[in-house]
């Protein structure tokens, strides 16, 4: 291995350290970010990156490194949407000479863009999407930057699908805690009415059920109010207002 050889090793070791970590309050245009101006920093020759995201058959531009990325065919013959399409990577070697997206080979060769290389990420819950890496240089992306890039976008798609799983596991939280607060608060308002009207449990409980049924608000909207109440020390004023007596009840 040579000495550039086992440079470039090392930087990209801490480079996907850094595509490791994620920050528990990041969002997908961060990474995105991030993972762009990884690729400028860690691939040889790879001038401008940018990541492009399916969006139910449209393409949004998620993240650059600043530089505007060349605008994509009308037509949709461009190597981005078949690697979103068909999730296989996409390699121009020369922009000059390949015909092959003879539409985005002339927009990359007027901005000075000699070679593209696109790359879908590998992604399980995210929206599908592609890195694409453009260099001044023709046939810059050769074999070894290939496996490079393909080592970043591993962990990029990892840390996307990871953000994914954090915010569902953070909304998944939050609905159980408010499922054991509002559990709580029925409780609560369960004991004031058994000690109010000498019920029982069930009865309690089927007072506020009739309650919010009259009232067309949510039983667990007349426990919380029941309880403020109570603790307003207006308990008798609340039971009139949501229309709740003592019946017999079977």
């Amino acid at each position: 291995m040579t000495r550039d050889q086992d440079v470039s090793v090392r930087v990209l070791a801490a480079e996907l350290a850094r595509m490791g970590r994620l920050v528990e309050d990041e969002e997908h245009e961060a990474v995105g970010r991030r993972f762009t101006e990884h690729l400028v920093r860690t691939v040889p020759g790879c001038d401008t990156a940018f990541l492009a995201v399916d969006r139910r058959g449209g393409i949004d531009i998620a993240a650059s490194t600043g530089h505007a990325p060349p605008d994509l065919a009308a037509d949709g013959a461009d190597p981005v949407r078949e690697v979103l399409r068909y999730r296989e990577p996409r390699r121009l070697g020369d922009t000059t000479q390949d015909h092959r997206w003879p539409l985005f080979a002339a927009r990359l060769a007027e901005h000075g863009h000699r070679s593209c290389l696109v790359l879908p990420l590998p992604t399980e819950h995210s929206p599908t999407a592609a890195a694409v890496l453009l260099s001044r240089e023709s046939h810059r992306f050769n074999d070894h930057s290939y496996d490079i890039i393909m080592l970043i976008a591993l962990h990029a798609g990892i840390a996307m699908d990871n953000i994914d799983l954090v915010h569902h596991s953070k909304q998944m939280v939050r609905h159980l805690t408010t499922a054991l607060d509002t559990r709580h608060t029925i409780g609560v308002a369960q004991g004031l009415l058994m000690r109010h009207f000498s019920h029982d449990t069930d009865q309690s409980f089927t007072l506020l059920r009739q309650a919010s049924q009259h009232t067309n608000r949510k039983l667990r909207d007349i426990a919380h109010d029941l309880v403020a109440a109570h603790e307003r020390g207006d308990f008798a004023q609340a039971l009139t207002r949501h229309r709740i007596t003592a019946v017999a009840l079977p």
